[in-house]
């Protein structure tokens, strides 16, 4: 029988029946996403992957694609990074560029169509194949990210107020398979604010940002360390570790580069310095390489 991968993150609760720690707003009682416990740092756990915009570099499969990231899942354990826009009608949807040109068949902004509109045109993969996929909304990629259990980390482009993105979550009771992916401490603290219940990936690329994370007065539990993409001092990654956090390393871009070139055991090697997650356009090969089965 095969486990899901967010069957096999719960598995490292002391208790899988506990039920979720609860958290007053005053007015009314909210359950605090189990995603806060299993994302806690634990000595020796075994390394993730996080992939970047739900798959890239792929024939056929188009990136912030719904049937890419079912690909995907099908065959690797693994967490997928996804990119949120809105369209003129205001329905969020998947997408990474202001533009349609890269990605689909369509031009000009995405703000200027409404997504009965976007519907005309097709997905196309990174290689110029155009597909028979269509944009995605949101409210769906989240439907079928929690029918099958696949975890999301959700980036925010700036035509999106954080809050439509919780209110989505929230509309599909997707707590448990829901990351919100904020950049600073400003984004951060409104986020927190509005989903205290919510895992927030946060940004510590030193210590600086360390400490200003600490200053929030933030809970730690609510905070997955996203590191960068330049690896950084062992030092880090253990100060990080101490406080009870997890950390990410961007190897997307010039890291995964390396590891294409001087070898795939990089992405173990990195893993022993202290990295816990690997957001990654190479998905298949680092999982290979950390030995991440399905």
């Amino acid at each position: 029988m095969r486990f899901t991968f967010l069957w096999a993150f719960l598995l490292i609760l002391s208790c899988k029946d506990k039920p979720n720690p609860t958290i007053d707003l005053g007015k009314e009682t909210i359950k605090s996403s189990s995603l806060i416990e299993a994302f806690q740092y634990q000595p020796n756990a075994s390394p993730l992957i996080s992939v970047h915009r739900g798959g890239v570099g792929l024939a056929n499969y188009p990136e912030n694609c719904l049937e890419t990231i079912a690909y995907i899942n099908d065959s690797i354990q693994a967490v997928f990074e996804i990119d949120i826009a809105k369209t003129k009608d205001n329905i969020l949807v998947l997408m990474h560029d202001n533009t349609l040109e890269r990605t689909t068949t369509g031009t000009d902004k995405l703000t200027n169509y409404s997504f009965e509109e976007l519907q005309n045109f097709n997905l196309v993969d990174d290689f110029g194949n155009e597909t028979n996929y269509k944009i995605p909304k949101l409210l769906d990629v989240l439907a079928w990210a929690k029918q099958n259990q696949a975890i999301l980390t959700i980036d925010i482009k700036k035509s999106v107020d954080v809050s439509e993105v919780i209110e989505a979550i929230r509309e599909q009771a997707a707590e448990d398979i829901s990351i919100i992916i904020t950049y600073d401490v400003a984004q951060l603290k409104k986020a927190y604010q509005l989903a205290p219940d919510l895992l927030m990936s946060v940004s510590a690329r030193n210590q600086q940002e360390l400490d200003w994370l600490l200053d929030t007065k933030i809970p730690l539990e609510n905070m997955l360390a996203f590191t960068g993409t330049k690896l950084s001092d062992t030092m880090l990654f253990n100060n990080i570790h101490k406080l009870g956090i997890k950390t990410m390393l961007g190897t997307l871009g010039n890291l995964d580069k390396q590891a294409e070139t001087k070898g795939d055991s990089l992405y173990m090697r990195w893993h022993n310095m202290g990295i816990d997650i690997f957001a990654t356009d190479r998905p298949f090969q680092a999982a290979t390489a950390l030995k991440i089965n399905k």
